[in-house]
């Protein structure tokens, strides 16, 4: 090793003699693999750290050292920029011309091999194969023959020729989002903002391929790899087996099977996003797939069977009859409101439909190499009017020729009947935007403040934590008449109200706790708790809300799915990135 290292120096002054140097040493350069030499080229760099078995001169034995670099490290070992002084480079930064030659072929491998592993991270089929073409959500498709006697039953009511309605739809598309506002009465109750999709954020309903990266017993959930930026967790809860796979079998009454005894590292699975990646958390899966449509949801390999609770007896009595014919033996299906007075032939396509594009995903699974996208769901506005466009609105108006079309179109293929409540809104002949002239611009700053007064003089102190949502309810100018409990009372009413309306337009999720002015009457206590729960029914998204505690506390939780209305508009301050606080510095000083 001493006159290795002596003999460096000659190899700095002399690189021709060092190039040709019959005994290779450390340090020394090497020229680039023979043709069908099966190990790896130099990493950019002249350094044999790679592991090249040619060695210097024919004849040489190979030194362990060089395996540093080699197979399985990506050629790492040397040095990775062309002039540096590691791996053997001449100390003025020149090369020989073995070494360019070497450098040039590593430069093309590693160039090769990063693209195509680039590609078979994004879900090619292997041998850096192009990704595959993901399933689209249908949504045109030709529309079923009714007599004019259902369709005037299902158009729903009308004044002087206009529809009428208690919600209406507006949707204005912008240079970089799309906003879905929905109005009940002039009251602003829904605002979503859709981005142009990106298959990194809102990917909420789409199925992938993924490949499970590590489970954690301890935490009985697994991460998997489904080629967003971070990996997506699936717990225990969501992971679906056949007891026949399991080791042993699933004995009767036996505890369910651990996670780690059902999914192993670098599986491949077939899962579906439940929820959104939000801030620093990753996506939510579950294999429990489901494929919505308009009026049923298809659940393959699943015995699932049910009916929306909202639909009244009767109509839940002849669903069900529909839908003993309808059910795939193999799949499961759950009936949405929307079938509401839809006829047999409207719900067996639209199963038919459905098993056709479980199929389709199916067979695209088989052939795709994890991780992959297997299934889209279309952009948001589709998506909206698909699972909540019914008669109840008065009219979905839209501010873009092409997404007006499109809207059309869908809604004339599965419910032809409202076709003519969908608007083109032209702002030039307007002469305003749609947003502010229905008036959503000014309600959506308000719903932006922590602040909301009632129209009682009380107000909502709204604010939100790592952990959990606060909301504090004061009584503020609100000074009643007959007595402090009283006004109090009537507070709590009018808070309650506001509260779950706030919930549902800033789209608050997770933990929520309502600290209401404390009421020494238990019969108060109770209305108020009713009077929240009946205001929340209006709400689609789950929630599960407790009484009220002898603090005046009303512990709550609504269900997340993606992030709210404050993050969907707005960034952190870069000052005070989001703490509301500026460092006085001359205190520290």
């Amino acid at each position: 090793m001493a006159d290795e290292q002596a003999q460096k120096p000659d190899r700095g002054r002399d690189d021709r003699s060092a190039a040709n140097d019959s005994k290779p040493s450390v340090g020394d350069s090497r020229p680039a693999p023979k043709i069908g030499d099966s190990r790896p080229g130099p990493a950019g760099g002249p350094s044999d750290a790679s592991g090249s078995p040619s060695g210097g001169a024919e004849g040489q034995p190979k030194k362990r050292r060089r395996r540093r670099g080699g197979r399985g490290r990506g050629g790492q070992g040397g040095g990775q920029q062309s002039g540096s002084s590691q791996g053997g480079s001449q100390p003025n930064g020149q090369k020989t011309g073995s070494q360019k030659a070497g450098s040039q072929k590593a430069s093309s491998q590693k160039g090769s091999s990063q693209k195509a592993s680039g590609q078979r991270n994004r879900g090619g089929k292997g041998g850096g194969g192009r990704p595959p073409t993901p399933i689209e959500a249908i949504t045109t498709d030709e529309a079923v023959e009714l007599d004019e006697k259902t369709l005037k039953r299902r158009r729903g009511r009308t004044r002087k020729g206009k529809a009428v309605g208690r919600y209406l739809m507006c949707v204005h598309v912008g240079p970089d989002a799309t906003q879905i506002a929905t109005l009940e009465g002039r009251k602003l109750v829904e605002h979503q903002v859709s981005r142009p999709a990106d298959d990194v954020s809102q990917i909420h309903g789409n199925i992938y391929i993924g490949r499970v990266q590590n489970v954690l017993p301890g935490m009985e959930a697994a991460f998997v790899d489904i080629a967003t930026p971070k990996n997506a967790v699936l717990y225990a809860g969501d992971v679906q087996y056949d007891a026949d796979d399991l080791d042993g079998g699933k004995k009767k009454n036996s505890k369910p099977p651990r996670i780690e005894d059902i999914l192993k590292a670098k599986q491949a699975i077939v899962c579906q996003v439940t929820k959104n990646p939000i801030a620093h958390k990753g996506a939510r899966l579950t294999q429990e797939v489901s494929l919505p449509g308009r009026f049923v949801v298809l659940v393959p390999n699943s015995s699932t069977y049910g009916i929306s609770k909202r639909l009244p007896d009767g109509e839940r009595k002849r669903l069900r009859g529909i839908l003993d014919k309808a059910k795939p033996q193999q799949h499961g299906v759950i009936v949405r409101t929307a079938a509401e007075n839809v006829t047999a032939e409207e719900i067996q396509r639209d199963v038919a439909r459905l098993v056709a594009q479980w199929t389709d995903i199916e067979n695209l699974a088989k052939k795709t190499k994890a991780p992959a996208l297997l299934y889209r769901e279309p952009e948001a506005a589709v998506r909206i009017i698909r699972e909540e466009f019914t008669k109840d609105f008065r009219g979905i108006i839209i501010d873009d020729r092409d997404l007006y079309e499109e809207i059309r179109a869908y809604v004339a293929s599965i419910t032809p009947a409202l076709a003519e409540r969908v608007e083109f809104y032209d702002e030039q002949a307007e002469g305003l935007p749609l947003l502010e002239r229905q008036h959503i611009h000014e309600q959506l700053h308000k719903a932006l403040d922590r602040k909301v007064w009632l129209r009682s003089g009380g107000s909502l102190i709204i604010e939100g934590t790592e952990a959990l949502t606060v909301i504090d309810v004061n009584t503020g100018k609100n000074v009643g008449k007959s007595s402090l409990e009283e006004t109090v009372f009537r507070n709590n009413l009018e808070a309650a109200e506001e509260v779950a309306h706030q919930l549902r337009l800033r789209d608050i999720g997770g933990i929520i706790v309502i600290d209401f002015v404390d009421m020494e009457i238990a019969k108060n206590r109770d209305e108020v708790i009713r009077t929240f729960r009946n205001a929340l029914a209006r709400d689609k998204t789950r929630t599960q809300v407790f009484d009220i505690s002898d603090l005046g506390l009303v512990e709550m939780t609504r269900k997340r799915i993606g992030e709210g209305l404050l993050e969907s508009v707005t960034d952190l301050c870069p000052t005070c990135e989001g703490r509301g606080h500026v460092m006085i510095e001359s205190v520290f000083d």
